[in-house]
C-alpha cells in the first residue's frame, strides 16, 4: 500500500493552516527596508534563492542594488532580512549569544540528516556539547594529526600515479578522491576507527555521501519546500514524525542515519566498556566524550545519541568542506599555472629544508611558513565558501546595527534595523566574503591569492571570522568547532600533492558552476549535471 496520496492531503491540509496563520498574525518592521519584488505567495524569493544558477549569485545582484542590507520574503510571504553587513553580522553571530538560533526548517532537517550533534542543538546543549568537545579541537593536539594527513594523501598519491601510468592524457575527478581521502581521515581523529575509504571503491558510506546533496538538496521539488516551509508551524509532537515521511528523500536520510549508526554503535559500545583509564591515552573525539560521560558532573556528559551525532556531524562536515575547498583551489591553480609552478618552487624548498635538518615529513611550523600556499588557501575560502548562507531567527526583540548605512523605501537613510522577536534574518557568506569594497578590491570576483598582500591591516575590518576575518568557517559562539583541523589537513594535502603532481584544465575546459545544493555550494559542470557533483581536471606528474 502507498503512503503518498494520503501524506499529500494531510500536506495539504496543513498547508492550508499555515497559510490561515501567517495571514492572522503578519507582521513586519521591515516595510522601510528595500528589496526584491515576492514572486510567489507561496514560495516568496525562497524558490529563486534554491534554484539559482549558481550560489550567491541573487546575493551579488541583490546587493549591486539594494547595498549590504535588503529584504527578501520567506514562505507564504514573510519577510526577512537578508544581510552581508560586517557590523550587523558581528552582533548577531558575536554580540547576540544564544539569542539568534538557527530557522527551524532548516534545522529540522539537519537534524533529520545527522542527529542531534553540535550543528543541530541550541542555546545550553549546544553549549555543552561544545564544551566537553573543545579538549579534542586545541591547536596542540590537532597538530599531531598532521603525520595522519599526509600517509593518507600518499595513499591518493599512488592511486593518481596509477591512473596517469595507464592514461596520461586522462581527466580525474580530483573532488571524488579528496572526498575519499577526507572520509578515511577524520575516521581516526573522529573515533578511531579506519573507513578505508581509498582501498574500497564501493565503500558504502563513501558511496552514500558521493551522491547525498545532488540527490537530496540540489534544486528540490516545489512539494518538497513546501512542505518544509511548513514545519516552523507544526507542534512538536507532529514535528518529530517528519522523520517517517515517505519521500525519496527522507528515505535517504534515513538510510545514511542507520549506515551510520550500524558503524556507531558497536564502536561506542567498546569503547564505553574498555571505560576512562583505557581511553586516557587516546586522543580521539569519541575518546574524549567516554572519559567526559565518566564524570559526576551532568553538565559534561553526553549520552549515547548525542555522542553517535557528533560523529556523524563531524564526518559529514569535514568529509565535504575540506575536499570541496581544495577541489576549487586545483581548479583555480590549473587557470593560474605560474602562480602553482611558484608554489611549488616554495614547497619543494620547504622540503630540501626538512631533509637538511635529517627529516623527511613537514611539521606545522614548515607548512605555516609556505606563504604562497597559506594564500592559495585563503583566496579559495574567501572566494568559494562551501555554506554560502545561514538562516537565523531573532529569539527576542532586537535591533541590529550597520556598518553600511542603506538607502530606505522613502528615501531616507538607514543606520540600524528593529527586529522583532521571530524575525528571520539571512546571512549572506557569500555577500560578506566577496564584495566589491575597499577592502578585498574591485576585482573580489575573481581568485586573486595575491590579494592577501594587498590588505596591509585588519584595523578596518570588523573581527568577526575565526580565520583571517572570513565567514568561511562562521563566526562567535557557533563557528566552526575544527575549523584548525580543516585548516591543518588542507595545508597539507595542498603541499603533498602539489608537489607531485601539476594541475591543469581538460582539453574541452569544463564550464564549472557553483551549484546551490541545499545547504552547502557543489561544483558541477555546465551542460554536464547528469555527472552530478565533480570537479574534472588533468592531473600529470609534476617535473
Amino acid at each position: 500500500m502507498s503512503y503518498q496520496p494520503l501524506f499529500l492531503f494531510l500536506a495539504s491540509c496543513a498547508l492550508a493552516f499555515v497559510l490561515l496563520v501567517v495571514r492572522l498574525s503578519r507582521r513586519s518592521s521591515l516595510k522601510n527596508i528595500r528589496g526584491p519584488s515576492s514572486p510567489s505567495l507561496l514560495f516568496g524569493n525562497e524558490y529563486e534563492i534554491f534554484h539559482q544558477k549558481e550560489a550567491g549569485q541573487l546575493d551579488s545582484q541583490w546587493m549591486r542594488e539594494y547595498g549590504y542590507t535588503w529584504r527578501t520574503h520567506g514562505y507564504f510571504g514573510v519577510e526577512q532580512v537578508m544581510t552581508a553587513d560586517p557590523k550587523a553580522l558581528q552582533h548577531i553571530l558575536h554580540k547576540s549569544g544564544y539569542n539568534y538560533p538557527k530557522r527551524l526548517d532548516m534545522n529540522h532537517q539537519t537534524l533529520l540528516l545527522l542527529g542531534p550533534g553540535i550543528l543541530w542543538s541550541e542555546g545550553t546543549q549546544h553549549q555543552r556539547q561544545r564544551k566537553v568537545m573543545n579538549p579534542a579541537f586545541s591547536a596542540q593536539h590537532l597538530r599531531t594529526f598532521i603525520p595522519l594527513f599526509q600517509r593518507t594523501t600518499g595513499k591518493v598519491i599512488q592511486k593518481w600515479w596509477n591512473l596517469i601510468s595507464e592514461n596520461p592524457n586522462g581527466v580525474i575527478l580530483v573532488n571524488k578522491w579528496l572526498s575519499r581521502s577526507a572520509l578515511d581521515i577524520i575516521g581516526v581523529p573522529a573515533f578511531d576507527y579506519h573507513f578505508g575509504a581509498l582501498d574500497d571503491a564501493e565503500h558504502a558510506l563513501a558511496k552514500e555521501y558521493s551522491t547525498l546533496n545532488t540527490d537530496t538538496q540540489l534544486y528540490p521539488t516545489a512539494w518538497t519546500m513546501l512542505y518544509r516551509g511548513i514545519w516552523p508551524y507544526l507542534p512538536a509532537s507532529i514535528l518529530n514524525l517528519t522523520k517517517y515521511t515517505p519521500t525519496h528523500v527522507f528515505s535517504r536520510f534515513r538510510r545514511l542515519n542507520q549506515l551510520f549508526i550500524d558503524i556507531g554503535t558497536p564502536l561506542y559500545s567498546s569503547n564505553a566498556s574498555d571505560g576512562p583509564a583505557v581511553r586516557e591515552g587516546k586522543k580521539d573525539v569519541m575518546s574524549v566524550l567516554v572519559r567526559a560521560n565518566a564524570s559526576e558532573n551532568e553538565r559534561t556528559r553526553l549520552n549515547e545519541d548525542e555522542v553517535l551525532a557528533q560523529m556523524h556531524h563531524l564526518t559529514a562536515a569535514a568529509q565535504e568542506t575540506t575536499a570541496s575547498t581544495l577541489s576549487w583551489m586545483f581548479y583555480e591553480l590549473a587557470q593560474n599555472r605560474e602562480y602553482q609552478s611558484r608554489m611549488r618552487e616554495e614547497i619543494r624548498a620547504a622540503r630540501a629544508a626538512v631533509v637538511g635538518r635529517g627529516e623527511t615529513d613537514f611539521n606545522s611550523d614548515d607548512l605555516d611558513s609556505m606563504k604562497l600556499t597559506m594564500a592559495a588557501i585563503k583566496e579559495t575560502l574567501r572566494a568559494y565558501p562551501i555554506v554560502y548562507n545561514l538562516w537565523r531567527v531573532a529569539a527576542k526583540d532586537d535591533v541590529i546595527p550597520l556598518s553600511y548605512p542603506i538607502i530606505g523605501v522613502d528615501g531616507t537613510v538607514v543606520n540600524e534595523i528593529a527586529v522583532s522577536a521571530g524575525q528571520v534574518v539571512v546571512i549572506s557568506v557569500h555577500g560578506y566574503n566577496r564584495p566589491v569594497d575597499v577592502i578585498w578590491g574591485e576585482d573580489a570576483d575573481k581568485w586573486v591569492p595575491e590579494r592577501v598582500t594587498r590588505i596591509n591591516s585588519m584595523d578596518k575590518q570588523v573581527k568577526l571570522g575565526v580565520y583571517a576575518n572570513l565567514l568561511s568557517f562562521s563566526a562567535g559562539l557557533r563557528a566552526c568547532i575544527g575549523w584548525r583541523f580543516a585548516l591543518y589537513q588542507m595545508q597539507a594535502v595542498a603541499a603533498e600533492l602539489l608537489e607531485k603532481f601539476e594541475f591543469a584544465l581538460p582539453e574541452d575546459k569544463p564550464h564549472m558552476v557553483r551549484a546551490p545544493g541545499g545547504l552547502t555550494m557543489l561544483p558541477m559542470v555546465k551542460g554536464k549535471e547528469e555527472m552530478g557533483s565533480v570537479l574534472p581536471l588533468r592531473v600529470l606528474v609534476a617535473e
